[in-house]
């Protein structure tokens, strides 16, 4: 039996439709406020079985730092997808993101060690991959520093040590740390807002650039790691390096829409940044650009991805096919 948690999200959405249709048994758990209509929806994007696959899902009500209801999610539990978080960059928010970051990860590896469970996959974040000098890529070894990351990126490093930890009392794990993940669906949340922004055909775009990969990419590398013989090892996946104007170019283009034009001015930024923080004295309406993020908006950090692509052999798909597929359902969703 495989448990996946956060699998109400992009990633476990279509982990649960891929582990479903390989025939795999599945748990899920879910948050009393959470939407699982979206996950059947994500279902219907990819097949007319969406119903029926559904209905093959054991939901389990649990929170990831509620303990007993925790302990009824790992009966008979052989295999654990932690693909749970809470994905936030406001400073504030630091002690909800310890506690659903850390804490939850703390709790379901103490649970893997408790019920002796084969193996463990963490879905972590290019946010816990260290930043490099110049324009040199970095590779899962190169060396992280807190002081460089945002609160979200701190609590995803923490919630690895806690892997590594449960991996040194016999729980083998494997940890990924995805670029910017992009599918479509749940156009509110994490990347979904990517194309709700794109869809809009501002003129302006952000400095820097990151890392991108499928959200297709990501679920199979997850899969083949956990059928692998490989245990206690991180992986960066990134399928291509973009600047912000290029992948919204992709996008904008993929609307049928003008792509951006201007780059936004750093001393802009800083001035967002004052009034961004003035709103939320005044009106508590939680920071959305901090110092740390217009310091890693200076950049475009480059990812190296050689290490899963040599030892699985994967290659990662372009991602033209999943940005067409994602402003198709968008548009449709929002006429």
């Amino acid at each position: 039996m495989i448990l996946v948690t956060g699998g109400t999200g992009l990633v476990g959405a279509h982990l649960l439709l891929h582990l479903l249709q390989s025939g795999a048994a599945v748990k899920a758990i879910h948050r009393e406020t959470s939407n699982l209509k979206e996950v059947e929806k994500v279902f219907g994007y990819y097949t007319d079985q969406s119903h029926e696959l559904f209905q093959k899902i054991n939901w389990v009500k649990a929170d990831l730092n509620d303990l007993p209801a925790l302990e009824t999610a790992f009966e008979n539990v052989t295999h654990v997808y932690h693909c749970a978080a809470l994905i936030s960059f406001n400073p504030n928010d630091y002690e909800l993101l310890r506690t659903a970051n850390y804490e939850g990860t703390k709790n379901i590896v103490n649970l893997c060690i408790a019920k002796g469970v084969q193996k463990l996959c963490y879905t972590s974040s290019i946010g816990a991959i260290g930043r490099t000098v110049g324009n040199q890529e970095a590779t899962e070894d190169t060396d992280w520093n807190s002081q460089q990351s945002n609160v979200y990126a701190m609590t995803k490093m923490d919630a690895e040590l806690e892997v590594w930890r449960g991996a040194q009392e016999n729980v083998p794990a494997v940890i990924v740390n995805p670029g910017v993940i992009l599918g479509p669906g749940f156009w509110e949340t994490g990347t979904g807002i990517l194309f709700k922004t794109a869809y809009k055909a501002r003129k302006y775009y952000p400095p820097g650039g990151t890392g991108f990969v499928t959200v297709n990419d990501v679920v199979q590398i997850m899969t083949q790691l956990m059928q692998s013989s490989i245990t206690n090892e991180k992986y960066i996946l990134v399928a291509q390096n973009l600047t912000y104007r290029e992948i919204l170019q992709k996008i904008t283009e993929a609307f049928g829409k003008p792509g951006p034009i201007k780059a936004i001015k750093f001393w802009q930024l800083e001035v967002f940044r004052r009034l961004d923080w003035l709103r939320n004295i005044f009106w508590n309406s939680g920071r959305k650009l901090t110092k740390n993020s217009i310091e890693s908006l200076r950049k475009n950090q480059l990812f190296n991805a050689d290490k899963i692509q040599k030892e699985l052999g994967h290659s990662f798909e372009a991602l033209d096919g999943v940005i067409e597929l994602s402003c198709k359902k968008f548009m449709e969703e929002n006429p």
